[in-house]
């Protein structure tokens, strides 16, 4: 379930919940909002609400914990992509056709990466590498050193291109943990539960009605946010690309 519709289904059950509280105000005998009845209703809301925090919180401690591990293996790669290119830069003009590949290759990648990271199960062909890939591997394989600094290059040029395959395979064998919809539904519900018991001891009026309209849109953010953030390469808080993509310029 994307973030737009955790949010409008969670604000339309808290809503509902406030008007169904209101109905029940109105339609139950007078008899049924004794002391007593409100105390074990106070009590049991309470006890959801305990229940409520501790599950938001479990999901924002899942859904950051996913962002930050796809966040480090992207600056890898970002670290090791770039490392790469200043080390096929120092090696000489004899890489410049692997630069010029790798500013064609990487901008794909990370398009691929992001398309398919997107769907949320990862697809049997994302763990192969693209054919320009593999060209910019079989390319470095092919540098013929000619000088100590070039022998001396080589093996931390094909290190550092290992480091890359490496830290993309990492992105998507780390798969998104997004928020399970049976999990969502229960927190739901008991949010319901709980803006139903709102609206069920208070005359209902404006000032009620304007605020338990901000309590609604307030929780509906929050697991706005939770889902967004579990799905870190989509939606409005996704990795950025753009720092990569600008860092490699195009050759002078």
């Amino acid at each position: 379930m994307t973030s737009g519709w955790v949010f409008l289904v969670t604000l339309a059950s808290t809503v509902g919940g406030s008007v169904l509280g209101a109905v029940l105000r109105w339609c139950l005998p007078p008899r049924h909002f004794s002391a007593e009845n409100k105390e074990v209703i106070r009590l049991g809301v309470g006890l959801l609400a305990t229940l409520s925090a501790v599950a938001i919180s479990l999901m924002i401690a899942s859904a950051k914990s996913s962002y930050d591990i796809q966040d480090t293996h992207f600056r890898q790669f970002s670290a090791d992509v770039i490392l790469t290119d200043q080390l096929l830069a120092q090696y000489g003009p004899e890489a410049v056709g692997i630069r010029q590949l790798m500013r064609q290759a990487v901008p794909a990648a990370l398009d691929r990466i992001w398309t398919e990271k997107a769907i949320g199960a990862p697809q049997a062909h994302a763990f192969t590498a693209s054919s320009a890939a593999g060209q910019i591997y079989d390319a470095i394989e092919a540098l013929s050193p000619a000088s100590d600094a070039q022998r001396l290059l080589k093996p931390r040029i094909e290190q550092a291109s290992g480091d890359i395959a490496r830290a993309r395979l990492l992105m998507f064998a780390d798969v998104d943990t997004p928020i399970q919809p049976p999990f969502l539904l229960v927190l739901i519900f008991w949010l319901t539960v709980i803006f139903t018991s709102f609206s069920l001891f208070v005359e209902p009026g404006p000032m009620i009605a304007v605020a338990l309209l901000v309590f609604a849109v307030s929780v509906a953010s929050a697991l706005f946010l939770v889902a967004d953030l579990s799905r870190p390469f989509a939606g409005l808080m996704q990795i950025s690309n753009q720092h990569l993509r600008d860092a490699l310029g195009p050759l002078n």
